[in-house]
């Protein structure tokens, strides 16, 4: 049974930081996508940040890209989401997901496919305050 856990979450004054963790169980870890998202209160869930473990291709999307660091440890079954200079719109819940096996590895660009991850994390909440 493939099952995700996020933790590393909680609460910061803008400008800080925090390191979001996802450790995955129950596949392989040596060619998947694994991607993280977040939604804000009343808003729609959308993606971030995407890793490629074969190779650690990644993507970024515009709203983070220069403040946050995706990584890969194998080894530990874990994905990282190193976050920096947070601002208050980053507040959300993240969630992390895998697309397993990944069969064509295009993460660089188009990022992790919503409607196609496999498997989700329940979430770690993330505020960020002024």
């Amino acid at each position: 049974e493939v099952q995700l856990v996020e933790s590393g979450g909680g609460s910061v004054q803008a400008g800080g930081s925090l390191r979001l963790s996802c450790t995955g169980t129950g596949f392989t870890f040596e060619n998947d996508a694994i991607g993280w998202f977040r939604q804000a209160p009343g808003k729609a869930r959308v993606g971030i940040s995407c890793i490629a473990t074969s190779d650690g291709s990644a993507y970024y999307d515009d709203s983070v890209k220069g403040r946050f660091a995706i990584s890969s440890d194998n080894a530990k079954n874990t994905v990282y989401l190193q976050m920096n200079s947070l601002r208050p719109e980053d507040t959300a819940t993240y969630y992390c997901a895998v697309l397993t096996p990944l069969r064509f590895n295009d993460i660089a660009t188009m990022g992790c496919p919503y409607y196609g991850m496999h498997y989700w994390g329940k979430g770690t909440p993330v505020t960020v305050s002024t």
